[in-house]
């Protein structure tokens, strides 16, 4: 095969991975090998059509074998961080002085929340409190130790 068409192969193979199906990047370390024993062709045309092949399958092996895994994990695992779900007891600081009773608005974890206190004291504004239970978009709070 001649060298144009290992690179032709490559980007069809990699093309293929990158928008056509998802093959755990099985098609990537292919079409790197392709696109190697190309770049092989091109410095040295006299390469045989069997030791591109052989070159191809071996190229294709070891790569799989040495870094399939690691650069997998590396682009395809990575996830953005989350935060854990709400959890009774975080504090929250209410920017209010706010009765028993009565809902002010506060900030937590980034976002605009209602808070109620359901303690029997008042909470000084400034002051923290602490979540005690959670009802859709109203944190229920009391009033911080």
């Amino acid at each position: 095969m001649p060298w144009w068409g290992w690179l032709v192969m490559a980007a069809a193979l990699l093309a293929v991975e990158l928008f056509v199906i998802d093959a755990q990047f099985y098609l990537v370390f292919l079409g790197v090998s392709a696109a190697i024993v190309g770049l092989i062709g091109l410095a040295d045309g006299t390469m045989p059509a069997w030791e591109q092949w052989l070159a191809f399958a071996g190229l294709s092996i070891v790569t799989m074998l040495a870094f399939r895994d690691r650069v997998y994990q590396l682009v395809r695992k990575r996830t953005g961080h989350v935060e854990p779900p709400l959890t009774l007891g975080d504090r929250v600081v209410i920017p209010v002085r706010l009765e028993p009773g009565q809902s002010c608005r506060t900030e937590y974890r980034g976002s605009s929340w209602t808070a109620r206190n359901v303690d029997q004291q008042a909470i000084d504004a400034g002051k923290e409190a602490v979540i005690s239970h959670v009802d859709g978009l109203t944190l229920h709070v009391r009033a911080g130790a």
